[in-house]
């Protein structure tokens, strides 16, 4: 199979989204994009080489399929973990793209597929991607992502007009009063970098600290309704805010996107304590 050349300096605007492309159904690696992720990081004030934060970018692909060695048609739901240290993330139509390049590719076994991708996303993300494939036949099942614990900020009374990110909307308690808490929303908007189309999702906030002003984290929250950037970037920019303002002593930050072009996004940064959140899907996905 051919090697795959990526320009790793390409801006956002260079990438597919919102150009018209070919399908292609035989493999091309070369299809997949990935864009720097120290631009953003910069703007947000993280510097080079020292991250706020840990995590991951958990992508769910509905639409996979391959040939076997005798041409019969397999399809398959993916998941890739991308570590929230890897130099790159991998711009999500290019990976629509290159995941339609299996559709006429014949692979003798499902290693060879689970290698191909391994190798590939590894090499646009500039770090070991986690693939696992499931099969269709084997009726896979994942839970049905609730709040739970969580509280659920969507029905507090509240007069908003601001649609661009304002950090000073959040606001922590006196110190000395620590509690731990998860805060969800489903009201979280915010557009695609290059096209402006709009993400859905369900944001979830667990620390441990000062009481964060629950009215001022929905205010927050809803804000980035007309802003435009990648949902890893978002992520990133709730947590460091988030971070900057209240003064948690320990912070998770993930949100769960709607699922788009056959792909859902689930960004996850956390200050270390807290772990990542249980495999499940959301009632939008």
């Amino acid at each position: 199979m051919r090697a795959m050349s990526i320009d790793h300096d390409q801006g956002a605007a260079a990438s597919p989204l919102g150009k018209p492309v070919a399908y292609r159904d035989i493999y091309s690696p070369e299809l997949l994009f990935p864009i720097d992720r120290q631009g953003k990081r910069a703007e947000i004030g993280i510097e080079p080489g020292r991250l706020p934060f840990v995590g991951e970018d958990l992508w769910n692909a509905y639409e996979l399929s391959w040939l076997d060695s005798r041409g019969k048609p397999v399809v398959a739901l993916g998941r890739f973990r991308v570590p929230a240290d890897s130099p790159r993330l991998i711009e999500s139509k290019s990976l629509k793209l290159y995941l339609n390049s299996f559709n006429q590719q014949r692979f003798g076994e499902l290693d060879a597929v689970h290698e191909t991708l391994a190798r590939d996303l590894g090499s646009a993300a500039g770090a070991p991607v986690g693939v696992a494939l499931q099969s269709l036949a084997q009726w896979p099942q994942r839970r049905m992502a609730a709040c739970g614990d969580a509280l659920l900020l969507d029905e507090l009374e509240l007069d908003i007009d601001t649609y661009l990110p304002e950090p000073r909307f959040l606001e922590a308690g006196p110190a000395g009063d620590e509690v731990t808490e998860t805060l969800c929303s489903h009201l979280l908007k915010s557009n695609c970098l290059v096209t402006g189309q709009p993400d859905w999702g369900s944001v979830y906030v667990r620390y441990t600290g000062a009481r964060i002003s629950r009215e001022g984290l929905l205010r927050y929250i809803v804000s980035f309704r007309q802003h435009n950037e990648f949902h890893e970037q978002c992520v990133e920019r709730m947590f460091c805010d988030i971070q900057r303002r209240c003064t948690p002593r320990h912070l998770a930050v993930w949100a769960r996107y709607t699922r788009r072009g056959g792909l859902d996004i689930n960004p996850f940064r956390s200050s270390g304590h807290f772990p990542a959140p249980e495999e499940a899907w959301d009632i939008r996905q």
